[in-house]
């Protein structure tokens, strides 16, 4: 059997994220709701009258989008192959879909692919080049 590369399962954790991360937001311009608003209202001129947090989440998902499956323009780029940059960028996009009360489950989502990615990078793995490819190993000898 096969090694399992877990940067791609957290790639695709984090692509039913931001998916989900994007319909939360757009519906969260039809029923605005602030998912802390049980404990204080204060956070409540986030999403009504303007839809701030509603912009910020569906910017930071369509991000997510063109980032993991990647965007033509940054497919190959050291911001794709860096899984440095998503352990910092992930927490805070979790953050943001944790205030809004629609994208609570793509926060959940998003800190299941952090501590994934956090497992790849500590064991050493690396994003190749090419999206959804696999890494090629070094040839030691003919077989």
């Amino acid at each position: 059997m096969g090694k399992l590369i877990k940067n791609h399962w957290a790639r695709l954790i984090c692509l039913t994220a931001a998916i989900y991360q994007v319909a939360a937001a757009l519906e969260g311009f039809f029923w605005p709701k602030i998912f802390w608003d049980f404990l204080t209202k204060n956070l409540d001129k986030a999403v009504k009258p303007f839809p701030a947090l509603q912009i910020i989440n569906l910017v930071f998902g369509l991000f997510m989008l063109a980032w993991e499956w990647p965007l033509g323009i940054l497919a190959g780029s050291f911001m794709h192959r860096s899984i440095e940059a998503r352990l910092v960028f992930l927490p805070m996009t979790a953050l943001v879909a944790a205030l809004l009360y629609q994208a609570t489950n793509p926060a959940i989502y998003y800190l299941v692919g952090l501590v994934v990615y956090f497992w790849a990078y500590s064991e050493g793995e690396v994003v190749v080049a090419t999206p959804w490819s696999l890494p090629q190993r070094a040839r030691v000898g003919k077989v």
